[in-house]
């Protein structure tokens, strides 16, 4: 199979969807001409023409209502915001429009449009180019939230988001995008690379969504994550030399709760990790729901770290970004609470 990194896989993705069908559209600003700020849609404008992949004005509001009516109208449109810090214009079409079409129109009516966006930290963007707002997408009902953490899935979840008929907000971790992450310190010194990060199939496949991927077996603690924190998790158990099972949620929303209460349950402890601020992030709701489902099974409370409650900084982003040294001293912290 091909060797791909995770804009590779994107871009592979939208042109198996675009090649099998006709109705698929891009969207956005500057994912044309340009290719994306990323290059994750590079070529697809010479190869499918400007009529199907289309420059858009900096009007995130537009670019979005822009794609509802064309889901409404029987075309599956793919709307990239160039950086999830920029959705917030586009919230309300999102949440009054988009979300509640089917339910609203008593199922007669659904607009399949897929919103693409990287989010997260790793560029030294700061405060407006590195937040992760995936905790605002799940609360609304209507809509499935996805965020991939390797090529394979990411390749396979957008595809089965083009293809599904309900809205998918598809977030991207751009930590990830161009190559390995060890997560080795708490200042990582991996370089930006363009080599291949691993094999991606040519053609078409998917990945399901709403199932979550056992990373690590193990039955020591259960450790949950998605996007660029399962690296940094997978090496915080291995440097701690735990027996940790690692879970990488790929789809937040609907979320797959059998396999983390299966996991909890056989485990007794249980770590979540995420980049996003802590306070109100995702980690509460997996928190409360592995409670409450888990709670006679569980030999320590539940450990959430995430991004300190601050907007995401520049100079000292390292500090902010929860790295190995943090997850491993809740991995630490959990293990070490008696029963």
């Amino acid at each position: 199979m091909p060797q791909m990194n995770l804009i590779q896989a994107i871009n592979s993705a939208l042109d198996v969807a675009m090649t099998r069908d006709r109705t698929v559209v891009v969207l956005g600003q500057d994912v044309g001409y340009f290719g994306g700020v990323f290059r994750a849609t590079e070529g697809l404008q010479r190869k499918f023409g400007e009529h199907r992949v289309l420059d858009t004005p900096i009007a995130e509001g537009g670019i979005i209502g822009a794609a509802i009516g064309m889901g409404v109208n029987g075309l599956r449109p793919v709307a990239e915001i160039q950086f999830a810090d920029y959705v917030y214009p586009a919230y309300d079409q999102i949440v009054s429009e988009l979300a509640r079409l089917r339910y609203r129109s008593a199922g007669d009516f659904f607009a399949p449009v897929t919103i693409r966006t990287p989010c997260g930290g790793g560029i030294r963007g700061g405060q407006t180019h590195s937040q992760s707002p995936e905790a605002v997408f799940v609360h609304v009902c209507g809509l499935k939230v996805v965020m991939p953490s390797n090529p394979y899935d990411a390749k396979g979840l957008l595809i089965a988001a083009i293809e599904d008929d309900d809205p998918v907000i598809f977030l991207e971790p751009k930590r990830l995008y161009n190559g390995p992450f060890e997560g080795n310190s708490e200042q990582p010194a991996v370089p930006w690379s363009t080599h291949p990060q691993g094999e991606v199939p040519a053609g078409h496949y998917t990945v399901p969504l709403g199932q979550a991927r056992v990373v690590k077996s193990g039955s020591a603690l259960t450790v949950i994550s998605y996007g660029t924190m399962v690296h940094v998790a997978t090496a915080a158990a291995r440097q701690l030399g735990l027996d940790a099972e690692v879970i990488d949620l790929c789809t937040l929303s609907p979320l797959d709760t059998a396999t983390l209460v299966a996991s909890v349950k056989k485990t007794g402890r249980c770590v979540v990790v995420h980049e996003a601020t802590r306070f109100g992030g995702f980690g509460g709701e997996l928190a409360a729901t592995l409670q409450e489902a888990c709670f006679w099974h569980l030999e320590a409370p539940i450990i959430r770290v995430g991004g300190w409650d601050t907007p995401y900084p520049h100079a000292f982003e390292w500090e902010y970004f929860p790295g190995q040294a943090r997850v491993a001293a809740a991995m630490r912290q959990v293990m070490e609470e008696a029963p």
